[in-house]
């Protein structure tokens, strides 16, 4: 007689946890570049507002210097990120906050060209190439997924200004460094683009206003008008210059009316778009009232209050705005929501 052994308890197999991805750094979120991008902005226009009112120069130098070292520090992180695994940046691109994060990163590299280029102009040449290298990666990415994706890709936002047509932040640097061919024929590329955005804009806003956690982004419509008038500027166009000064100007009291409507959502990290557009508006208008501008500008010395007025009121818009912004999303950084939000990708 064969006695079979009685089963025991079916004893489960143990849970091996999943590996925990550690190591510092592994998920910088993009997003965090674009509070830093409207910081630097707001350096520029209280630089122009100690020309205009006689202001001590170290108020924009000490802004200046606190948003390179937040934007060196923001760099290292996202740049540990992408050395684990650069796979990381092509990811980043198939997502919006993602998208608009890297833009930011690589204008920012652009604009420490302007920055620096009183105190040492062989490194603000240096910055220079390397910001218009890092955005021209970008964009022909972003270009080539427009192309080949269909879907979300090929949405048109107005972040499509900062992806194409953030390089006339490289022709101000360039005309500041007295690169006059390489600034002209940025601004030749970067203002028929933009035309094109704000057209296919508005084109959508007349067939169905965007959804609230979106509104933001339509502030970014006022940032290429005004560094169009400053350009312009620079390169001796006076009337180019006055008229993009006044599309700023309309555009600026437009998105006033309308920004209890823009913000109805509540904070999120999209409010970065707030910070850059505001700040280069105020940067342009005090820039227009500079004794140097006012020589060239239609209207001399009779519309330099004008400019002078309304760079002010968003000087003082920015200074509140920008602070704030950047406060909510380092915050948000360090405690690791900004992450998930923004759904940042993992190296």
């Amino acid at each position: 007689m064969t006695v079979r052994p009685v089963p025991g308890p079916v004893v489960p197999a143990p849970v091996v946890p999943a590996p925990v991805v550690s190591g510092l750094w592994r998920r910088t979120p993009p997003a965090i570049f674009s509070p830093v991008l409207g910081f630097f902005g707001l350096g520029l226009a209280w630089r122009q507002a100690a020309v205009v009112f006689a202001l001590p120069a170290a108020i924009s130098e000490l802004m200046l210097g606190a948003a390179t070292l937040l934007y060196g520090f923001c760099l290292l992180a996202y740049l540990a990120k992408v050395a684990r695994r650069p796979a990381v940046l092509l990811e980043e691109v198939g997502n919006l906050p993602g998208r608009a994060g890297i833009a930011a990163m690589s204008i920012s590299m652009m604009i420490l060209a302007v920055v620096f280029y009183t105190h040492n102009r062989d490194l603000s040449v240096g910055m220079l190439a390397v910001g218009m290298a890092m955005h021209l990666g970008f964009a022909g990415a972003l270009a080539h997924r427009i192309v080949t994706r269909a879907g979300e890709h090929r949405t048109l936002t107005p972040l499509w200004h900062l992806h194409f047509v953030g390089f006339i932040v490289g022709a101000l640097a360039a005309a500041d460094l007295g690169m006059r061919g390489l600034a002209l024929a940025l601004f030749v590329i970067t203002v028929p683009a933009a035309a094109l955005i704000w057209a296919a804009s508005l084109r959508q806003c007349v067939r169905g206003l965007p959804p609230p956690p979106l509104r933001p982004l339509l502030t970014i419509h006022l940032a290429p008008a005004s560094l169009f008038a400053t350009v312009s500027t620079l390169l001796g166009y006076a009337n180019l210059a006055f008229g993009f000064a006044i599309v700023a100007i309309a555009l600026f009291l437009t998105l006033l009316s309308r920004c209890l409507w823009m913000a109805a959502h509540g904070f999120s990290p999209i409010w970065g778009a707030f910070t850059f557009p505001v700040a280069a508006f105020s940067a342009s208008m005090l820039f227009q009232a500079t004794p140097v501008a006012v020589v060239a500008l239609m209207g001399g010395d009779y519309l330099a209050p004008l400019w002078t007025g309304f760079g002010g009121l968003a000087l003082m818009l920015a200074s509140v705005a920008v602070p704030y912004i950047t406060f909510r999303v380092m915050r948000d950084w360090a405690t690791g929501a900004l992450a998930a939000t923004t759904n940042a990708a993992t190296a």
